[in-house]
């Protein structure tokens, strides 16, 4: 599949669903059913060991996914999520190593970002595009709405704690390009197989764009 912008990542749908897949058998009817559902990209985290397998499921077995990697950690994360057919890379924060694999692999990179600093410490390094996190335990919409006049130029996926009751608010703010958030795939659904349900929150997020 082609190469995707940063900002058409962020701009498919108004939610980035977050995934943490512990059997790899449902990779496939889940990405399947958040497709069905109208979104697209799917945020799936490194944090089981078959999420890279995961990854490289999804990424051949359903073509209308943007499937991606969450929960990078380090430079070898980052390389490994790319070769298993990672289209972008999320990380809970920003590194001199994240960076660097970032520019060499010219793939998609939304690093966490909390503070004015952090944000500044990423425009040094070519970067305009972010994830807010953790969103709401760090001070929730008005943290990131203060960031809006000194750092215009930004742009924010805002992660964690997000649901469907709070992510309007997130969204409406004009710094917000898209929200991260694990409620369109409930692990009690995942678990039992409910791939309707998880399309029909699916759709109901994607509503809220």
């Amino acid at each position: 599949m082609g190469a995707v912008s940063v900002d058409e990542l962020m701009t498919t749908g108004p939610v980035i669903p977050v995934l943490t897949i512990e059997r790899l058998e449902d990779a496939v009817p889940l990405a399947r059913a958040l497709v069905e559902g109208g979104l697209r990209p799917l945020e799936v985290t490194l944090r089981t060991d078959c999420a890279l397998e995961a990854i490289a499921l999804i990424a051949r077995e359903v073509p209308g996914a943007i499937v991606g990697a969450g929960t990078v950690l380090n430079a070898a994360d980052f390389d490994r999520a790319v070769a298993a057919g990672a289209r972008f890379v999320v990380s809970p924060g920003l590194t001199d190593p994240l960076i660097a694999a970032a520019r060499a692999s010219g793939v998609p990179f939304l690093p966490g970002v909390v503070t004015a600093g952090e944000v500044m410490r990423g425009l040094d390094a070519g970067l305009n595009r972010f994830k807010f996190f953790p969103a709401e335990t760090s001070g929730g919409p008005g943290a990131l709405k203060a960031l809006q006049a000194p750092l215009s130029q930004c742009r924010f996926c805002p992660t964690g704690g997000i649901t469907a009751a709070s992510a309007p608010a997130w969204l409406a703010l004009p710094n917000v390009l898209c929200v991260g958030g694990a409620w369109v795939a409930p692990a009690d659904a995942i678990r039992s197989g409910d791939w309707p349900a998880i399309t029909a929150l699916a759709r109901a997020a994607s509503a809220l764009g």
